[in-house]
């Protein structure tokens, strides 16, 4: 039987899922020390939550940094670290 692949939600979902856990978006400001129509920008607008706070936001609620930014997490990293993509670091000082 062949292993199933994880069922994939939009990054937009996955912050919402927070803020319901959470239990409101007031609630999701003052765990991370912003205002509450910052979060209902990242949600109204669909804007990615930002880098500094996914952490946070994982502890929070148990939604999975890779869901939240896959830009940054890759499904596979299990570090905890951001990812940097290939070539990025080359040469940088």
């Amino acid at each position: 039987m062949p292993a199933s692949t994880p069922i994939q939600i939009s990054t937009h979902d996955a912050l919402r899922r927070a803020v319901d856990l959470v239990g409101s978006q007031a609630a999701v400001a003052r765990l991370l020390g912003v205002s509450q129509p910052s979060v209902w920008k990242w949600l109204a607008k669909k804007k990615p939550l930002p880098a500094e706070h996914v952490l946070a936001i994982e502890a929070a609620t148990g939604v999975p940094k890779e869901q939240l930014r896959p830009d940054i997490y890759r499904p596979e990293d299990t570090t905890g670290q951001p990812a940097v993509p290939v070539g990025k670091m080359e040469g940088a000082r």
